[in-house]
């Protein structure tokens, strides 16, 4: 990794106001009694980081080039409580002028009180959680919004000044079809956003959606969910249409307008820059301190009650080898993907790729490998081959590795 490098800064707010039926984050609907007391945990976090990197012998780096606040829905917080989280940060650290600052966001929680404090904290991208056009498939998976109000609503953004926008899009959604989901692409593409983020859903069995599908069930419209091949259809299809108009992708799941637009934040995740999380289920990784060799993954407790009754964060030292296989199971979800010639690899990782290359799942040019589209289908699958010890079969899917 490049020493000397800015952080990345995760804040999670795992409140909203309604818990959408696929959802498997740490996120829940609370009371708003329970938001006053969680903000002030976090600013406590946020001023003691130094510490406890420290305790952790790492290096924390003074300043601080991205800032996300990620959920749940942090813009179901009022204007004060943004306005402490933000202070408590800049506090603690240097935030480097040009710094990318992003707050998620629910459709139809946007108010011009809202945005006002987005301007005093210096906010300047916004990530709406569209997952689709439709209203009746956005309304079939718990969503309280519709397409006028997201219109409306990336309008009033723009009026402030608010142009980095992001939209969130999801293949496979209840009711979903091939004319629907060529909508929801195309809507998406009208409103010019400079980034647009493609998710398939993936039937977790920990989300109401997915006991549902798995017991065979009709609630939460569980028997209207299109299969695999459906949705891996609507995602090549969306990856295609986005290209031909120019939103290029360079991850699995991301497509940007153009470099800048690219998610500076995410970008350190997939190329291992240092980053450090706080609050509900926030994970973090830094670098050892001067003249130690390695890194230091932590994670907070994933449940409310767990992360305010003061649990401590999950520890984990990142060895030599875990490192090397990081590096190629987060690089390869870029579309840059890896240069072998700056990869410290073994056997496991030469057969690793040499099979994924004859199964078509890879694919090399001079000393670059990168995923093929059949590759992007089946990356749990190819990202398990170079784990030198896989546990646990992989499936299907291209899910995110935002730390929530």
């Amino acid at each position: 990794m490049i020493e000397s490098m800015a952080a990345g800064i995760y804040i999670s707010v795992p409140f909203c106001r309604t818990k959408c039926s696929f959802c498997n984050f740490a996120s829940d609907v609370f009371s708003k009694s329970a938001y006053e007391n969680y903000v002030a945990r976090v600013v406590e976090d946020v001023s003691h980081s130094r510490q406890f990197a420290n305790e952790l012998e790492c290096e924390l780096e003074p300043t601080a080039d991205s800032i996300y606040l990620g959920g749940g829905t942090p813009s179901i917080l009022d204007g004060p409580q943004l306005l402490r989280i933000f202070k408590a940060v800049r506090e603690e650290f240097t935030v480097t002028p040009d710094a990318e600052i992003t707050v998620e966001c629910a459709p139809g929680t946007i108010t011009p009180a809202l945005i006002e404090t987005f301007l005093q904290c210096g906010v300047n991208r916004v990530s709406l959680g569209l997952q689709s056009f439709v209203d009746q498939e956005a309304q079939a998976v718990g969503r309280l919004h519709n397409r006028a109000t997201v219109l409306e609503e990336i309008a009033r953004l723009r009026h402030a000044g608010l142009h980095n926008i992001s939209l969130d899009l999801i293949a496979g959604l209840p009711h979903q079809t091939p004319e629907s989901w060529a909508f929801s692409v195309s809507e998406t593409i009208a409103t010019g956003v400079p980034h647009v983020s493609i998710y398939m859903l993936e039937v977790d069995d920990e989300s109401r959606l997915g006991k549902e599908l798995i017991a065979g069930g009709a609630r939460y419209h569980a028997h209207f969910v299109p299969d695999e091949d459906a949705t891996a259809d609507f995602y090549q299809q969306a990856c295609e249409t986005l290209e031909s108009a120019g939103v290029k992708q360079y991850e699995i799941s991301n497509f940007a307008a153009s470099e800048d637009k690219r998610s500076i934040h995410n970008l350190k995740y997939w190329t291992r820059q240092p980053y450090i999380g706080f609050g509900v289920d926030a994970h973090s990784m830094l670098e050892k301190a001067v003249g130690q060799e390695g890194a230091v993954r932590f994670a907070t407790p994933d449940s409310l009650d767990t992360y305010m009754n003061r649990t401590p964060p999950t520890v984990t030292p990142v060895s030599q080898q875990a490192a090397v296989e990081e590096s190629f199971f987060l690089g390869l979800r870029l579309n840059g993907g890896v240069d072998l010639a700056e990869k410290r690899r073994d056997v496991t990782h030469e057969c690793a790729i040499h099979q994924c290359i004859q199964d078509g799942l890879l694919e090399q040019a001079g000393t670059i490998i990168r995923l093929t589209p059949r590759g992007r289908l089946l990356s749990n699958e190819v990202f398990g081959r170079f784990l030198a010890d896989e546990a646990e079969e992989t499936k299907v899917g291209t899910g995110n590795v935002n730390p929530r």
